[in-house]
């Protein structure tokens, strides 16, 4: 006679699993293009962004210059003194 309206659940179930697949593969595919090196990284970009916003807070008064200096230099890849 047929599978009748449990053939139709199966069905529906096959539907969203493969749907669901469809939506993590864009994902996964969109988040490796956008960022092709993980994101775990920082790169020389990042870090000259870090001095600049370190060098405005210097330029607020919201830190001093001890603590300004330490934090170029670890950023710097320097070290503590």
């Amino acid at each position: 006679m047929g599978w009748g309206w449990l053939g139709m659940l199966i069905g529906f179930v096959v539907f969203l699993l493969v749907l669901g697949g469809l939506v993590v593969g864009i994902v996964y595919l969109v988040r490796a293009l956008w960022k092709p090196n993980g994101g775990t990284r920082s790169g020389p970009g990042e870090r000259d962004r870090a001095v600049g916003i370190l060098d405005e807070r210097y330029a607020r008064g919201e830190i001093g210059r001890d603590e300004y200096e330490e934090r170029r230099r670890t950023l710097r890849g320097q070290g503590p003194p």
